[in-house]
């Protein structure tokens, strides 16, 4: 039987893993969530509601974790879904973005013929960080011409500004860590 929203509380399935990938890194792991049907309903619901109030046309998605929510919370609200993929994975012609890692550059993309102006868009991924991959997503929507209605996040790290980087855009995360 599914909880009334807001009563299961998300964050005791997310998992804490210390020093991954690398010693000092606290590694928040979904797997746990996603495991457990009752969770990831759940999860999927409040991401839905908060998305079907923002008139979205499509969900676009980073590879590959925000595609496990992200076509769920398309087919939720009645929108398509767009999967932003790493370079030369698109099998037609792509439009592309790249953003800053901390150890060098990386890029996403989609196809170039899945936006078209004046769409809606729903910015999805599982979790924002520095902000770096949410960014480029919104870039990459506004680059082909289409509007970000918002961006939808599982879970916040908060303490590292992410949410600065995308510049006023509405912010949505369900689980929010103020601290490492």
């Amino acid at each position: 039987m599914p909880h009334p929203p807001g009563t299961l509380d998300l964050r005791s399935y997310i998992h804490d893993i210390p020093d991954h990938p690398k010693p000092g890194i606290v590694f928040r792991d979904l797997t746990p969530l996603f495991l457990d049907p009752e969770a990831l309903e759940h999860a999927i619901a409040l991401l839905a509601a908060w998305a079907s109030n923002r008139d979205v046309d499509y969900v676009v998605a980073a590879e590959a974790r925000g595609f496990v929510l992200g076509g769920a919370i398309a087919a939720r609200i009645g929108a398509g879904f767009i999967p932003a993929r790493k370079p030369g994975r698109l099998p037609r012609e792509a439009i592309s973005v790249e953003y800053a890692l901390e150890y060098g550059v990386d890029a996403l993309e989609v196809h170039r013929d899945a936006l078209s102006g004046g769409a809606r868009v729903l910015v999805h991924d599982d979790l924002i960080a520095t902000g770096g991959t949410a960014e480029a997503l919104c870039r990459l929507v506004e680059t082909a011409g289409a509007e970000v209605a918002g961006c939808a996040f599982v879970i916040e790290l908060a303490f590292l500004g992410g949410r600065e980087k995308l510049g006023g855009r509405a912010v949505h995360s369900l689980v929010t860590y103020d601290s490492d």
